[in-house]
């Protein structure tokens, strides 16, 4: 018989820097187009270049319209993706967790091709969605409008809800819930009231993950906007085509940070549950 080595303290104290290096390098890769991008929003020329031609918050000021007669174009396009992102949070949050509970606790014959379709707006290319979407709205009028926006987003982000939601219920103790059934609650006041309340850290994961996934989503609002409906994405994709600006550089460093916001809050939320 062969007896293993353990590893020395000379090979664990070089691996440490090693591992912190990688680790480094990977997020610097990862936060470079941010470095770059940050600078570029405050140039004082109309041209996207790094390093920036002086400093100016000419840019921001044209986001936010502070100082124009006709106001903000971005304005009007980013409190609508908001809305559409709320909107579709709601949505995915209750059809996913409704969808959650079968596929966590439920055995019936059939349930893996349900998880599959569940799950399978994630592997499709989003272009693929898009486009059967758009054939879809077409008879049904909804181009153009944000409610159609919301349905297309909400097929993206109740895969996120489901898998989030269905995870947590797994964990959860289901004594509970028959000790409440025993005592003579309903099968609905046993979900509002003791199931919901202690699965609520994954549901707001959920929702947030489902917020974010329609705020930044792009392919489907190009396909289903139209001209009365336009996202902030939308608008910074239609901005690209016609003209280059440091407000280009504006919109994603406030993208950037609303994202990380979000995913801040979905940490604090899992770091609760857990």
């Amino acid at each position: 018989m062969s007896a293993t080595v353990a590893p020395t303290r000379r090979t664990i104290n070089f691996r440490r820097p090693v591992i912190a290096l990688v680790t480094a390098l990977v997020v610097f890769y990862l936060i470079f187009p941010l470095l770059v991008t940050i600078p570029i929003s405050f140039n004082s020329v109309r041209r996207v270049g790094f390093p920036p031609k002086g400093f100016s918050l000419r840019w921001y000021d044209e986001f936010f319209g502070i100082n124009q007669s006709g106001g903000s174009r971005w304005l009007p396009a980013t409190f609508l993706s908001i809305k559409i992102a709320v909107a579709t949070s709601v949505l995915a949050t209750v059809l996913g967790g409704l969808a959650a509970i079968p596929v966590a606790r439920a055995q019936f014959r059939g349930k893996n091709v349900i998880q599959t379709l569940l799950l399978l707006p994630l592997v499709l290319p989003v272009i693929v969605l898009a486009v059967g979407i758009f054939l879809l709205y077409i008879p049904l009028g909804l181009l153009g409008s944000p409610m159609g926006i919301v349905f297309g987003h909400t097929v993206l982000a109740i895969p996120y809800v489901t898998l989030i939601v269905a995870a947590t219920l797994k964990n959860f103790d289901e004594r509970l819930e028959w000790a409440a059934l025993s005592l003579g609650a309903s099968r609905a006041r046993t979900l509002w009231s003791i199931t919901i309340p202690l699965v609520r850290p994954g549901i707001l994961a959920g929702a947030l993950f489902s917020f974010l996934t329609s705020f930044d989503e792009l392919l489907i609002a190009l396909f289903v906007s139209g001209t009365r409906a336009v996202t902030l994405p939308r608008l910074l994709w239609d901005f690209l085509r016609t003209e280059a600006s440091p407000v280009i550089a504006v919109v994603s460093v406030l993208l950037t940070l609303f994202s990380v916001i979000v995913v801040a809050l979905i940490a604090l939320v899992q770091r609760d549950r857990s």
